[in-house]
């Protein structure tokens, strides 16, 4: 969750580990730090709060040395201050490590240290890993193996950097459950937890595996694993340019990545449809194709948004391809003895591919004989790498915290998906071209919907400052309103929650009055009438009721305070419209309230921690 960066070259560290903090801070922490080894010292500068707060307490310019590391922390083991705040030290301080992830068995360890006279300043897992690291170099006098051996014996999770003045040509990384990259450079190397760190000074990288480690010095690397067995350490090249990964001109990332959607949905299914055909090719599952021929269920299992991009997935394979699917918490289904069989297909979705349940639910089901597959956003991941078969999302780097664009562009693969799954079985081909025509047409409807943000902003700015939203949504808009209440929780902080329509009358109603929004999801489709009346129903308690409504519905302004009318489409493929203005109302809710939209406070973009 927190962001790496490691230097070794000839340049100055402290700027170039800077820098790559500042192209991570989108992915939430609470604090940050600095340290360079300099004339055999370790110089080590860190503080609560931002990368900026961190620069305007010191000199960063007085930090010289080559070699380097920085760290930016998402709170777990101890409060966000100053001591807690990485990188951490050995008690000598000689050696310093950042780390993401948790040390599991810290208080074993820490128990042992304390007995052998090993003392410590904060109360973090990641600070007992640098002193143990520390009481083997003092036995071992070798950084390497010390730090192989003291990996060795830690439970849970880790991407780690460690530098020393014992040898101020050498870093050493390592990874088990949390991502970290080597950047090969030209007579230099930068290790980071995202690629983002990396790309504004190479374009070739090695995605360490898990249990793996790089030993970097200045004249070459060696990868191996951390039982000393040596790796391929493949180079790849970041398919993403520096450009993606900037504003743009806009504001927020959040909103260059909304009005992105045109272009990273027709990405998404750009060389795949076969609308002619009404097929799809996804040349990523041709490998697994008899299993899923043969598939008696599915299974996809997630986390937060892209749970709420399954629940659509469930209703699409269901309709299409009439197999049965369950749809489970990735935090959960490990933890409940799943009943899982060899003819079962499981499917992680995740944005970045790193999120640590979702990565223990896709090995619980590879132990179980299912075939596993994953659909991600970042190539090279750890779910990308550790699935069966998988589609690439292609949505193109995606910083703001909440996510949209990965969202459209995970539906945009799902519809795919159970197009490719039904001509297995039933689904006619004029039945699919029908479904691929309208696919291909949602980038144009997409920029219909944000060619009216205008009128949205209005609206938004009316309902600011209430307490609490209500989200209403039936069929295939139900999770769409799971959604688009989560948007607005996490940007604006106001209390929201997502239901079913037809539950409104089991609980909800009773919270309804002139003081709460409702937002009604009410396109044109075969339960359009229920709907409406749901809708009354609100209007009778003195709601206010903003409503999702297709452009040729005539009616519904009669029965709405506010509509925002999106084009006509086929019922499975409104989710991807209807949550455009979703979030675009729960962006300028956000920013009329003053929040911070890129990074709201205590989320992280990719939770590699459970």
């Amino acid at each position: 969750m927190c962001g790496i960066v490691g230097y070794i070259g000839n340049r100055q560290a402290s700027p170039i580990i800077i820098s790559g903090l500042r192209r991570l801070e989108y992915r939430g922490y609470d604090s940050a730090g600095v340290c360079v080894v300099d004339s055999e010292k370790l110089k080590i500068n860190k503080k609560a709060g931002k990368v900026a707060d961190l620069e305007n307490g010191f000199d960063l310019m007085a930090l010289k040395g080559t070699l380097g590391v920085g760290h930016t922390r998402w709170a777990t083991h101890g409060v966000p201050n100053d001591v807690n705040a990485h990188p951490h030290t050995d008690m000598s301080g000689s050696i310093a490590l950042i780390h993401n992830g948790i040390i599991e068995n810290y208080l074993t360890i820490r128990k042992k240290l304390v007995n052998a006279g090993y003392t410590f300043r904060s109360e973090t897992d990641s600070e007992v890993l640098a002193v143990f690291i520390g009481m083997l170099y003092d036995t071992i006098g070798d950084l390497e193996t010390s730090v192989r051996t003291a990996l060795s014996e830690v439970e849970g999770t880790f991407g780690i950097v460690v530098v020393s003045t014992y040898d101020p040509d050498l870093l050493i990384a390592a990874r088990r459950g949390s991502p970290l990259i080597l950047g090969v450079g030209t007579d230099e190397y930068i290790v980071a937890s995202d690629a983002a760190a990396i790309i504004a000074h190479t374009r070739q990288v090695i995605y360490l595996q898990e249990n793996e480690m790089a030993v970097v010095r200045r004249s070459g690397y060696v990868t191996k694993t951390i039982h000393n067995e040596e790796t391929s350490g493949n180079i790849e090249e970041i398919s993403f340019e520096l450009d993606q990964i900037e504003k743009g001109g806009f504001p927020h990332f959040m909103l260059k990545e909304i009005y992105e959607q045109p272009i990273t949905f027709r990405d998404g299914f750009r060389g795949r449809l076969r609308i002619d055909e009404g097929n799809v090719r996804l040349g990523g599952l041709s490998k697994v194709y008899e299993q899923l021929s043969t598939a008696k269920r599915i299974i996809i299992t997630a986390c937060g948004t892209s749970w709420h991009a399954a629940l659509v997935g469930e209703y699409l394979i269901e309709q299409l391809a009439r197999i049965p699917v369950e749809v489970e918490y990735a935090s959960e289904f490990r933890y409940r003895n799943p009943i899982i069989n060899p003819d079962d297909v499981v499917i992680a979705i995740s944005q970045s591919g790193e999120t640590a349940d979702t990565l223990a639910a896709i090995r619980e089901a590879k132990t179980r004989g299912a075939t596993v597959l994953g659909m991600v956003n970042v190539v090279g991941s750890s779910i990308a790498r550790e699935t069966d078969a998988g589609v690439y999302i292609h949505a193109g780097p995606e910083i703001g915290v909440a996510s949209t664009k990965a969202f459209t562009s995970q539906l945009c693969i799902l519809t795919q998906f159970a197009v490719y799954l039904g001509r297995m079985r039933h689904l006619s081909a004029d039945a699919g071209r029908e479904i691929a025509q309208g696919l291909a047409e949602i980038p144009d409807h997409i920029q219909t919907i944000l060619d009216q943000s205008e009128s949205i902003r209005q609206i938004a700015q009316q309902y600011s400052g209430v307490s609490n939203f209500l989200y209403l949504g039936r069929g295939y808009n139900f999770p769409v309103a799971l959604e688009g209440a989560l948007k607005l929780k996490e940007i604006s902080y106001i209390h929201a929650e997502g239901y079913p329509a037809a539950e409104m009358k089991h609980g909800p109603i009773a919270l309804i009055d002139e003081n709460m929004p409702v937002v009604f999801i009410a396109p044109k489709d075969e339960i359009y009438d229920k709907v409406r009346s749901n809708i009354e129903e609100v209007r009778a308690r003195n709601g206010q009721v903003i409503a999702i409504a297709s452009s040729r519905d005539s009616r519904i302004s009669d029965a709405a305070n506010h509509v925002i009318y999106i084009p006509e489409t086929l019922p499975m493929l409104t989710p991807i419209l209807a949550s455009i203005p979703l979030q675009l109302l729960a962006y300028f809710v956000a920013v009329d309230r003053g929040c911070n939209v890129d990074m709201p406070r205590n989320l992280a973009k990719s939770v590699t921690v459970e």
